[in-house]
C-alpha cells in the first residue's frame, strides 16, 4: 500500500517508515523538517513541505496515488502549549484540518492518527481505559482531543475511516541502532538523562518532587518506540481489512516514576547522573498509566520491549554512537 507519513522525519515517524518498508508498504514522507531530520528517513520518497499547504498535499496524494495517511506532524510540547496555545491550535487543529480536507478531496481511504494520553488530563483511575473522561489540562492535549472529534465527523460526512492511537511516553531507539531520538531542544526525560550520563549536561533537573506519588516525582508509562511503530502498522492493516474506526491507548500498563527512570539509567550506563530538584511544569499530571487491553484484544498488539531497562539500553546505544544526534 502507498502510505503518506506526515511527520515521517521525526522520532516516531522515522521508525514507522522503517517498519512500513519491512512489511512491504511504500511510504511517502512529508515533513517540513522543523523538528525532524532528513537523515532519519532511510527509505521511501521524501517531500519537504507542510501539511497546511493543501495544494502541495493534494499534489503529493494524487501523484503518488496515496491510499492511506499516517499523521504524526504536530507540535507536542506540553509546556510550550501552555505558554503559546495559539501555535498549537493553528498547527494541530488548523493545519490538521487542511490535511483532512486534502485526504477527502483525493479519495484517501484510511487515516491513522497520532494522538496522546494528554487528552485525559488528571486521571480519575489508573490504569486509564479509553472510555475514561477526557479533561485535558493543557492546550496540547486539547488540540489532539479536538482533532479526534474532527475525525469522527469527517467519517460521518465523508466516509474517511480512521484509527486514533493515544500514546503514552515513547522512548528507546531502533534496536539495530539505525535511528533514534534527537529533539532540539530536548525535553524528554530519558534522552536528557542519557545526555547527562554522557557528560553533555552537568546535571538534569527534576520538574516537581512533591507530587502525590510514592517518591514525589511524576509517574509515566513508557512504551518502546518500536512497539509504538508496530501499532501503526496493525492499525493500517485493520482498516484495510474492513475494521471500523476506533481509538486505542498505547502503553505497557506499568508506571515508572522519574526517579525510577534515573536509577535504571544509572544501572544501564554505570554513570552517576547528577540530579537537582526544580518546580513542577505547568500542565503535567502526577500519574499517567495506560490500559492497553483494547488494542491487545482487537488488533493483537503485544509489546516486544516492555521492560524499562530494555528501553533505556536501546536509547543508550543510540546516544553513545550518535552523541550529537543526526
Amino acid at each position: 500500500m502507498k502510505v503518506l507519513v506526515a511527520g515521517g522525519a521525526g522520532y516516531i515517524g522515522s521508525h514507522v517508515v522503517l517498519d512500513l518498508v519491512k512489511e512491504g508498504h511504500e511510504p511517502v514522507i512529508l515533513d517540513n523538517l522543523s523538528k525532524g531530520h532528513q537523515e532519519a528517513v532511510l527509505h521511501g520518497t521524501f517531500v519537504q513541505g507542510d501539511i497546511g499547504r493543501v495544494d502541495l498535499v493534494k499534489e503529493v496524494l494524487t501523484k503518488e496515488k496515496i491510499e492511506a495517511i499516517i499523521h504524526l506532524a504536530a507540535d507536542s510540547l506540553v509546556g510550550e502549549s501552555v505558554a503559546n496555545p495559539a501555535k498549537y491550535f493553528r498547527n494541530n487543529i488548523g493545519n490538521g484540518q487542511s490535511l483532512l480536507d486534502a485526504a477527502v478531496a483525493c479519495g484517501v481511504k484510511y487515516f491513522v492518527f497520532s494522538s496522546t494520553a494528554a487528552v485525559y488530563g488528571e486521571p480519575e483511575k489508573v490504569p486509564i481505559p479509553e472510555e475514561h473522561p477526557k479533561n485535558p489540562t493543557n492546550p496540547y492535549g486539547f488540540s489532539k482531543l479536538t482533532f479526534e472529534g474532527m475525525l469522527r465527523f469527517y467519517e460521518e460526512a465523508y466516509g474517511l475511516r480512521f484509527i486514533s492511537l493515544r500514546y503514552f511516553n515513547a522512548a528507546g531507539a531502533d534496536p539495530e541502532g539505525k535511528i533514534g531520538e534527537d529533539h532540539r531542544p530536548e525535553t524528554h526525560l530519558i534522552p536528557i538523562v542519557l545526555q547527562t550520563a554522557l557528560g553533555q549536561r552537568d546535571h538534569l533537573q527534576l520538574f516537581g518532587t512533591d507530587y502525590p506519588t510514592p517518591d514525589g516525582t511524576c509517574v509515566r508509562d513508557y512504551i518502546h518506540v518500536v512497539d509504538l511503530s508496530q501499532a501503526h502498522l496493525l492499525a493500517l492493516n485493520a482498516l484495510a481489512a474492513g475494521k471500523a474506526s476506533s481509538i486505542y491507548n498505547l502503553g505497557n500498563g506499568q508506571g515508572y516514576s522519574n526517579q525510577e527512570v534515573i536509577e535504571t539509567a544509572r544501572r544501564v550506563t554505570g554513570e552517576e547522573i547528577k540530579v537537582t530538584a526544580g518546580p513542577r511544569r505547568p500542565g503535567d499530571p502526577a500519574v499517567l498509566v495506560a490500559s492497553a487491553e483494547k488494542i491487545r484484544a482487537e488488533l493483537g498488539w503485544h509489546p516486544r520491549y516492555p521492560a524499562l531497562e530494555e528501553i533505556i539500553e536501546t536509547a543508550w546505544w543510540w546516544h553513545q554512537h550518535h552523541p550529537n544526534g543526526y
